[in-house]
Order: structure tokens, then sequence, then C-alpha cells
């Protein structure tokens, strides 16, 4: 079987928190709402929109939901035409993929992202080319639930046992219990790594580099 190293994009890719908080901030403010305090947005990045949104709005029905994810997309493409959205790789992460790669691991995402969203942000940070597997919000429920890392599974011809989940939140190590794989928690993003302990992550990392070692030895 293949090994597969899958990973998070927001928080443990990238850090694109600032752009997630004003495209979020945007659409509360077009539905009249108070702005989400930044320290909770941050703390939804990794979940799929409309549940992002309902955890931030728990009071509003289904459809306003549905609406204000709309209203997000549409906030998030107007500062991407203004040029606002930044999404640089951490520190080392670029570093770390290409060391992860050269070891023999197939590499794959998971995430939260739109497929175009996704696509943008790999094409832009030069690290499309590294990815055998790319699997979004577009075609899977949100994170926890572990269709995305089932599909990156059958996709890279691995398996459970062969495969490793890398991310920054709870919800990424939720996945990796659920799909049955090693769950490595990375201590730079927008979750802290007790967190990460407390939801049953096998590894935390505290830099790049440190996961890039990690991932040798389990050669």
């Amino acid at each position: 079987m293949n090994r597969l190293a899958v990973f998070d994009c927001d928080g443990t890719l990238v850090d694109s928190a600032a752009n997630i908080c004003l495209a979020m901030e945007a659409c509360f403010a077009k539905a009249a709402l108070p702005l989400p305090p930044r320290h909770l947005t941050r703390r939804v990045v990794g979940l799929s929109l409309v549940e992002a949104v309902r955890t931030l709005h728990p009071d509003a029905p289904p459809e306003r939901h549905l609406l204000m994810a709309e209203d997000y997309k549409q906030a998030f493409h107007e500062l991407r035409q203004r040029g606002l959205v930044s999404e640089p790789l951490f520190d080392g992460v670029a570093e770390a993929i290409a060391r992860i790669d050269a070891a023999g691991w197939l590499l794959g995402v998971a995430t939260g992202k739109s497929d175009r969203g996704l696509g943008f942000c790999l094409d832009h940070n030069r690290i499309a080319h590294h990815f055998v597997t790319l699997q979004t919000a577009d075609r899977h429920p949100s994170k926890p639930h572990p269709a995305m890392l089932e599909a990156a599974i059958a996709e890279a011809g691995a398996s459970p046992a062969t495969t490793v989940m890398i991310g920054d939140t709870a919800f990424d190590i939720g996945m990796a219990k659920q799909a049955g794989v090693t769950a490595i928690g990375v201590a730079w993003g927008y979750h802290d790594a007790a967190e990460l302990i407390a939801e049953g992550a096998d590894h935390v990392v505290g830099d790049p580099a440190e996961l890039a070692a990690l991932l040798e030895s389990l050669r």
C-alpha cells in the first residue's frame, strides 16, 4: 500500500486567518448582525463554510446560514479582486513538504476550502505539484466527518494503516480518528496543542522541520 500524508490547508499549510476574519465580518455586517470576535472566527477555521456560520450564529434558521455562506463567498471574492487576500505558507512548510515528498510519501489535502479556493492557494504558493489528491468542502461533509480522508485514501491507493492526517484543529484530529488513521497535530495553527492532545492526537509537532523528521522516521 502507498503511504499517504494528508494535510489540512488553513492554519496548517497557510496562514489565512486574517482573510477569513475579514470575509466573515463582511457577511455578518450584511446581515446587520454584531461582528463575531476574531478569536471565535479563528476557532471555526477548518469547518465547511455553512457549518462555520452555524457555529458563530447558532440561533439563525438553516436558510439564513446558507445565505450568509453565499455572502461570505462574495466578500472573499471581492477581497481577492482588490488584492487583499494573503495566504502565505507558514515558515518552513515548503521545505517540509519537499522533504516528506522525497521520503516517498504521497501527499494530499483535506480542507474546508472550495475547489477553486484551494487551487488558487496551492498554485499561488507553487506547491500544487506535490499533491496527488485534493479533497474539499465542495464534495464532502464538514470535518470531522471522515469522508474527505476516506476519499483521499481510495484515490491514492493507500489504507488507513498507511495514512497520516496533519492538521492544526480538533476537527482535523477528530476526522483522523473517525477514519482510523494516525493523527498528527501541528502547534502553529488556530487550536492549541492541549486541545489537539485532548482530541486524541497521536503526535503534536512544534514546527514544520519537526513534522518532516517525524514522517521520515515513519518510513
